[in-house]
């Protein structure tokens, strides 16, 4: 019987080709990976903060600022085509991704 390549067996490979890189890594590339998403854990909910205090009734265009730099960044992010990514770009999305996941967390404070 003849396996077939699926494109859900195709996501199952880079998930796995992506966790054993994530483990097996250098120290460097791991450290600066929980770094970043430390430091845009702390930069998503420090900065969201402020900017919102700072501009009081015009909160919808600091989102909407928000979600254009993020967007932004996904695009970007999908130009890179080495494998493993540079670290500059592993920062920035690290970043990106605690930063997004700082504001729902916030969110989620602020609506229970």
């Amino acid at each position: 019987m003849t396996t077939h390549l699926t494109r859900y067996e195709q996501f199952q490979r880079r998930i796995g080709v992506q966790l054993t890189r994530a483990l097996t890594g250098s120290w460097r590339r791991r450290s600066l990976g929980v770094l970043s998403l430390l430091l845009g854990f702390l930069l998503g909910s420090n900065f969201t903060m402020y900017w919102f205090q700072k501009v009081d009734q015009q909160r919808p265009f600091v989102v909407f600022y928000m979600v254009i730099v993020i967007e932004l960044l996904i695009r970007g992010r999908s130009y890179v085509k080495q494998e493993p990514w540079p670290l500059g770009w592993l920062a920035l999305d690290n970043i990106r991704v605690g930063a997004v996941f700082s504001v729902v967390f916030e969110a989620f404070k602020l609506g229970s």
